[in-house]
Order: C-alpha cells, then structure tokens, then sequence
C-alpha cells in the first residue's frame, strides 16, 4: 500500500447482511473492499492475490471458523492484522482471538463508524511495524463469568488480551461481584495456566498468622510452629496468586510483599534461606485504596506496583440486564446438584429480580437461586415464592437492607410492558402510581380523607376526584 493507492480491507463473514453493511461503510470511508462467505474463499484469494492490508472475520462460520482462519493468515501473512468479530462476547472467545494473534475483537452487534475508526486505528498503526504474535498455548475451560452487557463485553475484552501478558491486575468491585472468576479466568486463559492458582483472603486470617500463610514459616519459628510450613508464594511458583481483600493487609507486611513483588525473593518466618519464586499476583478490594493510602493505612508504592493495570467488575444493579440469564443459570446448576427437577421463572418473577437492588451482587443472586430450587414448590416459581425467599433472608418483609429502589422497579415494568408491545403505557403507570399513594395514605390515617389530602399535600377535594365513586368515605 502507497500513500496515493487505498488500503485494502477483506471482510469474511457468512451473515450477508454483516458483509454488506460493513463492507458498504468502509468503501465509503474511501478504502479498497472484498468480501468472502467462507474462510476456504479468502484462504484462496490470499493465495491468488497475497495479503489485505486489513482483514475482518466471523468466528462462527460453516466449515472452517474464524480462529482457525486466524491461524492459517498468521502462518502465511504474520504481518496482517485481523480483527475478530463474534456476537459472542466470552472470555473463552476473546482469549482464543488474541491468543491466536488477533489486532482486536469486535462484538457484534457493533456501530459501524465503530468498526470504520477502529480499522483507521489498525491500518496506522500497521504502518509503523508489525503487530506482536502472542503465545500459542493455554488453557480453555468455563469461565462462570455470564454477561451481555457493554460493561461486561468491555471487560471480557480485557480479560482476553491480558491473560497473555505478563502483568500485575488490580481487580475492583464491591463484595460479591465475582473478582475471584476474573482473577482464575486471567489464570486459565495465560501461558502459566498448566500451574498453580492460589488464593488467598487476606481479610480472613488473622493478622498474626497472615504472614506465615504468605511466605511460610521455619519449624520452631514462633510457638506452635513444629514443622516447617510453605506459604502460599511457593506454592504459586510457576502460576498465579490472587490475593483479595488486599486493602485489608497490615502495613508491615505490605513491606514484605513489595520486596517479593520487586525483587521476587523472600524468607520464610524464623527462616535464612532466601527463596526465589516466579509468581504473577492478581490483587482485588472493595475498598478505595487511594483514600487508603492518603489516611496512611496502604503504601503508594505498593498500590503502585499492584495497579499496573486495573480491572473493574460492575455491581449487579448497574447490569440488570444480565440478571435473567445469570438467575437461570444459577437456578439449572442448582437443581442439577440437588437432583431437583427442573425450573423456571415466571414472568412476574423475573420483573421482582429485575428491580431489586442486590446490595450482595451476584453471590446473592446465586444464593437466592439455590434456596428457591430447594423450596419453592412448584416448576414455575413465582412472584410470591420469590418474596417468600427475600423476606426469610432479609427478614424484612422482602426489602433489603439498602432499601427498595422502587425506580428501578417502574422501569423494569416499563421494559416488561414494552417488551409484550403494550401502548398507552404512561398513562396506566400514572393511574397505578396514584392508586398505591392514594391507598398508602388512607391506610395510614385510617381512611381520614382530609388527612390523607394534608399528608400528600393535596386539597381534599382533589383526592376526593382521584379516588372516584364507590370508595369509602371517613
């Protein structure tokens, strides 16, 4: 390619509709466009004609895939960039994409000036050497991370390009988010994946015996040390160590582990024999390390040195979409294990999953999912099954304990009526809005209109019009 000629771009997809589309966006973005059906069809005109300057590909096709496709261009053409597109956003796929080589990948559906500045990004940098092939091996399995939405398609990007780096991960979230899955997905997905993974919840062993569990200890170290112990570094030589809750570690041994973090050697308690190990740390909190290190209870440099690059994992409530799945998954794996049979949610049900506020995240949902394939009695579990289940765990009438986000609520109904195709759907929110404040009030005051009218800051005639004919006066 010269500055006077177009850069050449091949589109490979089996989806007509996305070859056109995407090849129709990119000729008018002034670049040379072909588009193939099949990976055997471009495999043949590479061959005939040599390498694109840029390449698209579907995983999912007939015959031969996208990864394997990506596999024969990286033989013959190592120089070609190829970005991978796939309506599925998992780890294993976007793991497998750069593992195998890929620029980028691309989850359908996308936008296309999207996809147009993305191969404006891939062809510059083309232009300024070759893209790096990455490690060919590593380990593929279920992941147990579930989600569709942007946040979660982000982060699954993420996951797969740097489980073939090196690096340390700082992985945030609040409690019960799932920090640990990203931690052992970044661990199966890279090159160590054959070795250990080891975790540790520095939260949960008391300070004076977290030292000895991290770096081991010498028989007769301290009182009860009668044989020598190996402390969970050596026994992640070679692998990964994740640690969480770190922003609960003591501060002197936040000094311990930047030295091993640094130099990758330590001693064990009461020991002399300095131990060398090869371990990539993933740390994660629910905490706000920065605000730590300026109350003086975590080291900058060693947040510094953990946070080289940093992971978030969404709350649940900021991913409602992805709580239907998540819920019917949980409820089939739990059934499975119970040997209970099958179930499934009523629709109402899922409208009560969708505007609860799940201040446990997804730990909770899946707890909750266990309890009802144990007590529900039914095969459909229903609303009131549901806030049977919410009350016993809250024990508070179903609300948990950060309180109902009845907005959310309303919306979830909103999506719901939108969803079955429903018109005229304001005006029967407005009518069931009023109908629960009209109610609530009378029943507070004991059906004392006036009242009523004075607590929600109506004039007694008015409410007086809302409520209609045939309600009880007072």
């Amino acid at each position: 390619m010269t500055a006077a000629e177009p850069a050449r771009i091949w589109v490979v997809d089996d989806d007509r509709s996305v070859r056109f589309v995407l090849a129709t966006a990119l000729r008018e973005a002034g670049y040379e466009v072909d588009g193939f059906e099949r990976a055997a069809d471009a495999l043949a005109a590479l061959e005939a004609r040599g390498a694109p300057d840029l390449l698209f590909t579907d995983v999912r096709m007939p015959g031969e895939d996208g990864l394997a496709l990506l596999d024969k261009l990286k033989a013959r053409a190592p120089r070609l960039p190829v970005i991978v597109m796939s309506a599925y956003t998992d780890v294993a796929s976007t793991a497998g994409a750069f593992r195998g080589g890929a620029h980028e990948f691309l989850s359908k559906p996308f936008d296309l000036d999207e996809a147009v500045a993305l191969a404006a990004r891939t062809l510059g940098q083309a232009r300024q050497g070759p893209v790096p092939a990455a490690p060919s091996e590593a380990a593929a399995g279920e992941d147990g991370l579930v989600g569709e939405t942007p946040a979660m398609r982000t982060l699954f990007r993420a996951i797969g390009r740097l489980a073939q780096a090196p690096l340390s991960v700082l992985i945030t979230g609040e409690t019960g988010t799932g920090k640990e899955l990203v931690a052992r997905a970044l661990h199966r997905e890279s090159p160590r994946a054959g070795r250990p993974f080891v975790a540790l919840n520095t939260a949960a062993i008391p300070a004076e015996l977290l030292e000895s569990e991290l770096f081991g200890h010498e028989a007769g170290a301290f009182t009860g040390a009668q044989r020598r112990h190996v402390g969970r570094f050596e026994q992640a030589d070679g692998g990964t160590l994740f640690l969480d809750e770190i922003g609960d570690m003591p501060l002197p041994l936040q000094t311990r582990l930047l030295r091993v973090l640094a130099e990758g050697e330590f001693f064990r308690v009461g020991g002399r024999e300095l131990i060398r190990v090869d371990v990539r740390v993933i740390a994660a909190t629910h905490q706000d390390l920065e605000a730590l290190v300026e109350q003086g209870r975590f080291r900058a440099d060693l947040l510094h040195r953990l946070d080289v690059v940093r992971l978030r994992l969404p709350p649940l409530r900021e991913r409602r979409e992805d709580i239907p799945r998540l819920a019917e998954r949980f409820l089939a794996a739990a059934a499975a294990k119970l040997q209970a049979p099958a179930k499934r949610f009523a629709d109402a049900a899922l409208e009560r999953l969708l505007a609860y506020s799940w201040p446990g995240n997804v730990r909770q949902l899946e707890n909750l999912c266990w309890r009802l394939a144990a007590l529900a009695p039914g095969d459909t579990i229903t609303r009131a099954d549901l806030d049977e289940v919410l009350a016993a765990a809250s024990g508070k009438d179903g609300i948990d304990a950060a309180g109902e986000d009845w907005d959310a609520r309303l919306a979830a109904w909103a999506r719901a009526q939108l969803a079955r195709g429903s018109d005229g759907i304001h005006a029967q929110a407005r009518e069931r809005f009023e109908r629960a404040l009209l109610d609530a009030a009378l029943a507070h005051t004991g059906g004392r209109r006036t009242e009523a009218a004075a607590r929600l800051g109506l004039g007694r005639n008015t409410l007086t019009r809302k409520l209609g004919p045939g309600r009880r006066r007072r």
